[in-house]
């Protein structure tokens, strides 16, 4: 069976802790995703572990954008944006079906600022630095037949360029699958503790607890990764660290497609403080984003959006899509994630750099800050900035390359390839009558549910709905009103009786009208 994480698999990997690993990651998001990869293609024995469900944090929070950081060029980080558009490259060449291509349109309007010139100078390098010419210039009339949403009044024309888009918790767990056929160990609702420290004060370990169960264990390695985001500077204070780096936080609207027409993505510049704001079609639905302000105090395992955020978002769409009167009754749900980036004390948030940083302190490597985009690069530098303590038998594997499979496999959808690899033939094989059908107006099928509830780790109802099969972001209600059909779907799978399944059901709900309800 291609399931990675079928029924009693928390069980067996709690009862192989005590072996000897070669690195631990701490965080189940792309980053230590990325890197139990890249630890497995070199033969390493890894362990990932993560405090709540995988991707549960900005990885499935994000603006599901595959992008080079066009905007990182009006602040000269050519080497981010560089590496950034290379990556694009090499994850559109490798995740087709996953990872697609963006046509993007950016809509110019009178006084914005930077002007014409230099927007279409800043995607002519964009361009050249991925190898490719597809910018172009449209005037205003070309843009309000391209986009009949978007508001004429004061347009003066945009450029239309090339990006990609991916399904951010769909990819993390592609890349967890991925490293764990290739030997390693993915550990989710398993928060860390504590750090084991030698006589020097080395990090050579963790304290482990199991949320589910509250059993602990201490598991040693030579090597502890910190990729836990937004909650980094937490276990480095562990080591004594003092913190530095600085959360934000990034918030998106979706709406019904039918609400939000958009066969493109558009950006434009926000009314108020000329930030750039996007959207486009995602999964069936239109986002709506970002917001990037400070998160103050302990970041939440749930954010929510705060009523400036609301606002914010509210008066983007009524100033770009004003023909469409859109009001916040239109909104299908929301996200806010908040992500890590290096606090030099900006006053504006948004200037506070991406670039990925490695600090070693006694012993515990913390990676943090960086893109989704370039999660794989963030991974080979982990793994380069600790080589001395791996063992010598770390030799690198070629990467392995995509494979279409034979006739069967070739039939299946590019959509379920993408995100299941050699296991979308088994999924499509487990679906039972009327699961290949769609669940609603979205793209998703039911018989994801039943290969996610069976094979995909789930623990909680939450899992299913907003990571494995994306419901709670793209359904109306958040997938509530399908719990009947869901139930007689993924009950039986989970082996949840009736009191588990009500309990499941209220937590879901719950959390689903506090942290993915835009709200009135």
């Amino acid at each position: 069976m291609n399931g990675l994480w079928t029924a009693g698999w928390r069980e067996r990997v709690w009862n192989d802790l005590d072996r000897p690993w070669d690195l631990i990651v701490i965080g189940g998001g792309i980053t230590g995703a990325g890197i139990l990869r890249e630890a497995g293609r070199l033969g390493l024995r890894g362990l990932l572990v993560e405090a709540r469900d995988f991707a549960s944090g900005t990885s499935s929070r994000s603006s599901k954008l595959v992008h080079g950081g066009l905007r990182y060029l009006a602040s000269l980080q050519l080497r981010l944006t560089a590496e950034s558009v290379h990556e694009r490259q090499r994850l559109l060449r490798e995740r087709g079906g996953l990872v697609e291509p963006l046509q993007n349109i950016i809509a110019s309007y009178g006084g914005d600022r930077p002007p014409k010139w230099m927007m279409g100078t800043a995607l002519a390098v964009y361009d050249l630095l991925a190898l490719q010419w597809r910018h172009q210039y449209h005037p205003a009339a070309e843009i309000e037949k391209m986009c009949p949403s978007l508001n004429p009044e004061g347009m003066t024309g945009g450029y239309s360029y090339l990006d990609a888009q991916t399904d951010d918790a769909r990819l993390v767990l592609r890349v967890l699958s991925e490293a764990v056929r290739a030997g390693g160990t993915a550990l989710s609702y398993a928060p860390v503790e504590g750090l084991l420290r030698d006589s020097s004060g080395r990090v050579h370990g963790i304290q482990l607890r199991d949320q589910e169960s509250g059993r602990e264990k201490e598991v040693r390695s030579p090597v502890v990764v910190n990729a836990s985001g937004a909650w980094a500077d937490n276990l480095r204070l562990h080591v004594d660290a003092m913190p530095r780096l600085r959360r934000l936080r990034g918030s998106h609207f979706f709406f019904p497609w039918n609400k939000l027409p958009l066969t493109q993505a558009i950006t434009f510049l926000h009314p108020v403080d000329r930030r750039p704001v996007f959207a486009y079609r995602w999964e069936g639905v239109t986002i709506l984003g970002t917001t990037d302000v400070d998160q103050p105090g302990d970041v939440p395992a749930d954010p929510r959006l705060s009523p400036h955020e609301i606002d914010y978002l509210m008066e983007a769409a009524r100033h770009a899509f004003k023909p469409l009167n859109l009001g916040l009754g239109d909104v299908q749900s929301a996200i806010s994630g908040v992500r890590a980036v290096v606090n030099t004390n900006q006053a504006d948030p948004s200037k506070e750099s991406r670039e990925s940083v490695l600090w070693d302190e006694n012993g515990l490597l913390t990676v943090s800050g960086g893109k989704l985009t370039t999660f794989r690069l963030m991974a080979r530098s982990a793994l380069h900035a600790v080589r001395r303590r791996l063992p010598d038998r770390a030799t690198s594997k070629p990467e392995p390359r995509a494979d279409s499979g034979g006739a069967e496999m070739r039939a299946l959808s590019a959509r379920l390839l993408g995100r299941y690899g050699d296991a979308a033939e088994e999924l499509v094989r487990s679906a039972q009558a009327g699961e290949l059908e769609p669940i609603g107006d979205t793209p998703s099928l039911w018989a994801e549910l039943r290969w996610a509830a069976r094979s995909e780790g789930v623990v909680h109802l939450e899992d299913l709905l907003l990571r494995r099969v994306r419901l709670g972001l793209i359904a109306p209600g958040g997938g509530l009103p399908l719990l009947d059909r869901i139930r007689s779907i993924v009950q039986p799978e989970l082996a949840w009786n009736d009191q588990r399944w009500d309990a499941e059901v209220s937590a879901y709900s719950r959390l689903w009208k506090q942290s993915y309800s835009a709200g009135e």
